[in-house]
């Protein structure tokens, strides 16, 4: 069998590298000429994600570019200390990476283990038959597999020819910027991630092993903007708004936003909460972002882009087509849904109402005492050994 991955993302190069382990030939089709630049980005790789990654040997490559990240804790505007969180289990936790390092980290780790990756190959149609399927790129060239994955995030092409009465994207109603600050906060500690429930918009810190701090904002947005508005922003547009809406709190936000070197951009955020179609049935099929893009606010995003590329793969391994696409999708469906539900919540609340911040600041507290809301989503495994259908997927 032979397989065409479009989308050189998380998704596309760990469903080609598990398709290789599973003893399936894939090729990967990324319309970027090379992997995606860095805008300040950067985003945790979870347990579960890393669990996934291992069970393909490549948990080592994210870890060698990321590094631990053990604790999230949650203040308040006031400086108040709500809780904090756990990132790990059983010895093992989570890991902070710039999205431009995970990105060069894994396709340089494809190539290493002989995996084709085609850049500049943007995809424009699909061709499924029960014989084969055929992918179109914007250059007239074609290539014809086995099956066709569908790894190429939110606004996924795949999953617009699958599907093209699909529900577009979901708005999510916060914006966001990042960056990489000189400044370190007084107390600082290297992998500790401070998240700061500010008066009026949402701001998070981890300082970073080099002596930078990274950070992330979240400013409130409750209609999505018009196009081009938030790209367009100038630097000094995001610094005047973020020395606005973080003036009040009592956090190190200022202080690191002024200390930022680099251009400050930004972007929005949407989600994909529910796609009916997640496979065509024949040869066509959905992963990561393409079938469930999540609000960052999750924190899963790409940990759940890599389970379903290893659980995928096994699918492949152990049943023929179509019946290993259907399988897959009964794999991860209910679980991604979830998690999807839980980051639109999440960025939802992230700059509620005064009242509703003072119920926050009461509640939280007794509900991190209490237990951790997030540990379903974190204590997932996937068993590359077991049958499919043996093993959650």
């Amino acid at each position: 069998m032979r397989a065409l991955v479009v989308g050189g993302g998380v998704a596309g190069p760990v469903a080609a590298m598990a398709l290789q382990q599973a003893g399936i030939g894939a090729t990967v089709h990324e319309a970027h000429p090379a992997p995606a630049g860095d805008v300040g980005a950067w985003l945790g790789v979870q347990v579960n994600g890393l669990d996934a990654l291992r069970a393909i040997g490549a948990d080592r490559v994210v870890r060698e570019v990321g590094f631990p990240t053990p604790v999230i804790a949650f203040r308040s505007g006031t400086g108040r200390r709500l809780g904090e969180l756990p990132t790990g289990r059983a010895g093992d936790v989570g890991v902070s990476v710039q999205r431009s390092e995970l990105y060069r980290a894994l396709h340089a780790e494809a190539l290493r283990r002989g995996i084709e990756v085609r850049y500049g190959s943007r995809l424009v149609d699909v061709r499924s038959t029960p014989d084969g399927v055929t992918a179109t790129f914007a250059d007239g060239s074609t290539a014809s597999a086995d099956l066709l994955i569908g790894a190429d995030g939110v606004r996924s092409s795949v999953r617009a020819l699958l599907d093209p009465g699909a529900a577009p994207p979901r708005y999510v109603p916060v914006l966001n910027t990042a960056g990489y600050s000189a400044h370190t906060p007084p107390g600082a500690e290297v992998g500790r991630l401070t998240m700061v429930m500010g008066r009026r918009s949402f701001f998070g810190w981890l300082p970073a092993p080099d002596g930078r701090t990274w950070w992330f904002a979240n400013p409130p947005a409750r209609q999505e903007p018009a196009d081009g508005a938030v790209a367009t922003r100038s630097d000094g547009e995001w610094r005047a708004l973020l020395r606005d809406l973080h003036a009040a709190d009592r956090s190190p936000a200022l202080a690191l936003v002024d200390a930022t070197p680099h251009e400050l951009r930004g972007w929005t955020t949407h989600d994909v909460p529910f796609v009916r179609r997640w496979h065509d049935g024949q040869r066509v099929v959905l992963v990561g972002d393409a079938a469930h893009a999540t609000s960052p606010a999750a924190g899963q995003g790409s940990s759940l882009a890599v389970e379903d590329a290893v659980v995928l793969a096994r699918c492949l391994r152990d049943l023929p087509l179509p019946e290993a696409l259907a399988a897959y999708e009964r794999a991860r469906r209910d679980r991604t849904q979830r998690v999807v539900a839980q980051g639109f919540r999440t960025s939802s609340a992230k700059s509620p109402p005064a009242v509703g911040r003072v119920v926050r600041d009461l509640v939280m507290p007794v509900v991190l005492r209490h237990r951790d809301p997030r540990a379903w989503v974190r204590d997932h495994h996937v068993d590359w050994d077991a049958p499919t259908g043996g093993a959650p997927g």
